[in-house]
């Protein structure tokens, strides 16, 4: 496994580029050859040592110095190493005559200069090798710092805490026995938060409130090393056992343990569990006989909560304080007071807490910096610090020893990662899109049999979120779409990044000046002409990468570096073509992106990036990508903007295409250009943009439909992953999209299908056996039928649906017990016109936790008998979000008691919030509304898809017709008598999420 570590540079990257270069048949030069294995050696012994010091918080500077000079030789023999494999292995397939000769002229040139490099760079390991034998640096200081930074957690009066009353409320009264019979088990609650969230001071508090109801107790912490023994010691004493147990091992504990508390009532803390292993033999010794027993646990990992509460338990996430508790501990811990005016700092105090970000020590910390200080000044200065250099203060050093405890318990590839987030600016989103292919540029992602780079670098993302260390933004299918990063936290990797020389900042080059090391990745976040000059200093001549984030840039001939791996001007905004005119002459290029729309075209150049891997041109002005794009054999991921043109037969030329998005289908040619993707073995992603409003008549109609058809070959002989299809032609111009016509493979292996804007008649058969599918949504199905509700049904494992449909057969959608939907979480269901019920009945989605549910009412009728549409039966729900158009105030003005129209928004809404309040699980409800003064029913959307289609519903329509005149006069019935009995009730509630933009859009 090769991966990049913080403190070992690109040594492993450089040790498996040395053994390649010994393969190749042009090392073997003047004893070239010789050389490069020396290296090689030498490099590997090294590379071991600064693997073990990598896990050192603590160096002496001799060390330290010694480290250093090592990581960056290392970065010079990589450059070096790569400068030489461009210039004798670029394409010159074919040439003869003179071209060839020159060629070899060539080649024997970069031989003589790589020699003489190899060289220097070879004395140099050498002199290192000899000090480093010479000092002997093979003592690995000890992480202790001799007290546990956590210790004062459990020391803290109640008095100086704020904002701990709620979640001590929650967790006592999961405590409590509730009158429920499993209640006598022996239950374990796990809480989960980022160091410094309170979790320790929490589970004291709790422990001290409550241990006097229990026969015996116990608060143990465990440090990053667990001792078991000393663990299962340290709860032998404190629950009371008097024997001498200081001899015993492991087993003869458990056995004392199991012993001592088998007929007693206990409460267990083990604080700070960092591994789930010491639990598996902690918990061996907690026995389970009815006596109402209980454990919590603290992590900073939700994968070892989930692990620690599988026991018949529960995860407690811990939240950051409010801003009004956050503005009380300020206060509090500043002045002695909270209710002291403070008016002369102005803002400076909210925008330090919004810094703060509810996180307890990080305000903690603060306030000890601030103690007794009033002068705005000395305020703005902390201000200031926050984010950049608070971490080194002094006074902060209890917040960066807990810190230093989560990022030192992070693999060494993980580290890597974390600290790339430090050239991202405070509160920033990024996106994990671009995050991961940035990571996989710089070669921080390694390989593994069976999985792409990218698959790599979404686990290394989902698990800096599941060990606190970045916040998850836009979660959709329990997938984060982005991430921020506390600014305490982005404080802390800053501080550690400078240290290591790993990123630069424009601003603070003034420390890269006085190490005397080059800079090896920049960020720019206020770009100055004045700053012009400097990218002319010989400190930036071997930039590997550089992210700016202010309006204006540079010139690409103004860089000097031709070591350039990731040029990220995504957020520059005012760049034109004569800022990216030379871009050919960063030959070791992989990552590129450009966001401006006075970029209008891609230089011809482009295709002489024979490294590059990621291509995002998308918000610029480019029409037409050029004919040398398809150099780009190792281009893995583009993104452009659907309307941009391909120049002909690029597609069945990128090989090494993963993803694309978007590909535009605006004309016949380029909708036959679809069956080239089939031939794309490594596509995983793709995303098309179709606009049918030039296909015209019979014609036309018979193009769109070879369109789509060539969708169904590329399912058919393709390993795509996920396929998303937008139909952004107009209403006369979107045409029916017959799926029946699509015949997947047996072994498909689409995992995520999203169809949005397009009409479809019906869920076709092979749907059902997509067995790899997690992610499916169908935006237009004109009616759902009980055939398509069980098709769907059947998808082993459906994880998120959504549907938008126009109505359902005979103005119902009843979801049974029997319909399948066994590994469904997530449901959302849009019904465009009013007239149909929607039903779940007993037993349905037996594991749906969260549905969202839009729907039009303006009278009774228009529910067509359904009021509390059944969520009483779907038996794991946790949160229910409701939308009703009809004619009432919209959104939050919205007051159920002033309902005009008979009541019937009253009605439905009362309905569905007495089902949840009876629900066993209390799931959360939010209601919101929308103005839609017509009331249009299902028959209504039937003749006007009629019309948009040119009569090709017409015979469809009429049986429809007559199977729901067959049933009106028994549905009426009913309806009236529900009416009847209905007892009107108020229901209230808040939204939470806006609506779906491809929706509305469709509404």
């Amino acid at each position: 496994m090769e991966v990049v570590g913080v403190s070992t540079g690109v040594m492993k990257p450089l040790l498996s580029k040395l053994t390649k270069l010994l393969e190749k048949e042009y090392v073997k030069f003047k004893g070239v050859r010789k050389q490069i294995k020396f290296l090689r050696d030498e490099l590997t012994t090294m590379g071991a040592t600064l693997e073990m010091l990598a896990d050192a918080e603590h160096l002496n500077p001799e060390t330290r110095l010694w480290r250093d000079r090592i990581r960056e030789l290392a970065y010079d023999l990589e450059d070096c190493i790569d400068a030489f494999v461009v210039r004798v292995d670029s394409g010159h397939d074919g040439q003869t005559g003179f071209k060839k000769y020159f060629r070899k002229l060539k080649r024997l040139k970069a031989r003589h200069e790589i020699a003489n490099q190899i060289e220097q760079l070879k004395a140099a390991v050498m002199e290192a090798s000899e000090r480093h034998k010479r000092y002997k640096y093979v003592g690995i200081p000890s992480n202790s710092s001799g007290v546990d930074p956590r210790l004062s957690a459990l020391y803290v009066e109640i008095d100086e805490l704020v904002g701990i009353d709620g979640p001590m409320k929650h967790i006592i009264q999961w405590l409590s026995t509730e009158n429920k019979a499993s209640s006598a088990q022996l239950k374990v609650l796990s809480i989960v938060g980022c160091g410094g969230l309170g979790k320790t001071t929490l589970a004291n508090q709790v422990y001290k409130n409550v241990k006097g109801q229990y026969s015996c107790g116990a608060f143990v912490s465990v440090s990053q090393n667990p001792d078991v023994k000393k663990i299962l010691r340290d709860i032998s004493k404190e629950v009371g056992i008097l024997n001498n147990i200081l001899d015993h091992d492991e087993k003869q504990l458990i056995d004392e343990l199991r012993k001592h508390l088998r007929e007693k009532r206990y409460l267990i803390v083990i604080d700070d569990i960092w591994d789930a292993k010491p639990w598996e033999t902690i918990k061996l010794a907690l026995v389970n006989k009815n006596c109402e027993s209980r454990v919590i646990t603290t992590t900073r990992s939700t994968a070892v909560a989930s692990c620690l509460s599988s026991l018949d338990g529960n995860v407690y996430q811990m939240k950051s304080l409010s801003f009004v508790d956050s503005k009380k501990l300020l206060l509090k811990r500043a002045f002695g007071s909270e209710n002291l005016c403070c008016t002369h700092l102005g803002s400076v105090p909210d925008e330090i807490l919004r810094k703060c970000d509810g996180l307890p020590l990080a305000i903690i910390t603060i306030s000890s910096l601030l103690a007794d200080k009033h002068a705005k000044c000395e305020w703005d200065r902390v201000l200031h610090d926050i984010g950049s250099t608070l971490a080194k203060n002094p006074c902060a050093e209890k917040m960066t020893a807990i810190l230093s405890m989560s990022y030192f318990h992070i693999p060494h590839h993980l580290r890597t990662c974390l600290l790339y987030l430090s050239v991202f600016p405070e509160d920033f989103e990024i996106k994990k899109q671009r995050l991961i292919n940035r990571w996989i540029a710089e070669g921080f992602v390694h390989e593994e049999a069976g999985r792409t780079k990218y698959e790599m670098g979404e686990g290394y993302f989902n698990d800096l979120i599941n060990r606190s260390m970045i916040q998850p933004v836009g979660v959709k299918y329990g997938q984060a779409e982005a991430c921020r990063v506390h600014d305490i936290i982005l404080d802390y990797i800053k501080c550690k990044a400078v240290e290591e020389n790993f990123v630069t900042s424009l601003d603070a080059i003034e420390h890269v000046y006085s190490s005397g090391y080059k800079v090896r990745r920049i960020c720019v976040r206020n770009h100055a002409e004045e700053n012009v000059a400097i990218w002319a200093d010989p400190i930036l001549s071997h930039v590997r990468s550089i992210t700016m984030f202010c309006r204006k840039t540079i010139k690409t001939s103004l860089l000097r570096s031709t070591a350039f791996r990731v040029l990220d001007l995504g957020d520059c905004l005012y760049m034109d073509n004569n800022h990216i005119a030379n871009i050919e002459k960063f030959f070791h290029l992989k990552y590129l992106s450009l966001r401006s729309h006075s970029i209008t075209k891609l230089p011809e150049k482009i295709g002489e990036l024979q490294y590059l891997q990621t291509l995002d041109v998308r918000f610029t002005s480019i029409k037409e990508l050029p004919s040398t794009i398809t150099k780009l054999q190792r281009l893995a991921h583009l993104y452009v903007d659907g309307k941009v043109r391909f120049p002909d037969g690029m597609i069945r030329q990128m090989h090494g295409l993963e993803e694309l998005r978007e590909y535009g289908v605006q004309s016949y040619e380029q909708g036959k250009t679809l069956e080239e993707f089939s031939k794309l073995n490594n596509l995983r992603t793709l995303n098309l943009r179709w606009d049918f409003d030039s296909f015209f008549g019979t014609e036309g109609r018979r193009e769109v439909e070879d369109c789509h058809g060539y969708v169904g070959t590329l399912l058919s002989s393709s390993n795509l992953y996920n396929l998303y299809i937008t139909d952004f032609s107009s209403g006369d111009n979107r045409y029916p999209l017959s799926l029946d016509s699509w015949h997947p493979a047996s072994s498909c292996s689409l995992r995520k299908l999203c169809i949005k804007n397009c009409i479809i008649y019906k869920v076709p058969n092979w749907m059902g056996s997509l067995g790899n599918l997690v992610v499916l949504k169908l935006n237009g199905v004109l009616c759902l039928r009980p055939e398509d509700v069980e098709i769907l049904g059947a998808i082993p494992s459906l994880f998120s649906l959504k549907l938008v449909t126009v109505g359902g057969t005979k103005g119902r959608i009843i979801i049974h017990g029997r319909n399948g939907f066994r590994s469904l979480k997530y449901f959302s269901l849009c019904i465009v016109f009013c007239g149909t019920a929607l039903d779940f009945q007993v037993g349905s989605m037996p594991k749906l936790e969260h549905v969202k549910l839009k729907f039009g009412v303006h009278k009774r009728e228009c529910l067509n008998g359904a009021s509390s549409l059944g969520v009483q039966n779907l038996s794991s729900l946790s949160k229910v979000q409701v939308k009703i158009y009809g004619d009432c105030i919209p959104d939050d003005k919205y007051d159920p008691t002033e309902d005009e129209n008979d009541g019937a928004i009253k009605w439905v809404a009362s309905a569905i919030n007495g089902a949840v309040v009876t629900h066993p699980n209390r799931p959360t409800v939010t209601f919101k509304t929308k103005l839609v003064e017509v009331c249009e029913h299902f028959e209504y959307a039937m003749r006007m898809c009629n019309h948009l289609l040119g009569g090709l519903l017409t015979e469809w329509f009429k049986i429809w017709q007559t199977e729901k005149e067959q049933t009106e006069l028994e549905q009426t019935d009913g309806l009236n008598r529900r009416i009847t009995d209905e007892e009107e009730q108020t229901g209230e509630g808040e939204g939470e999420e806006e609506a779906d933009i491809e929706e509305e859009r469709y509404l």
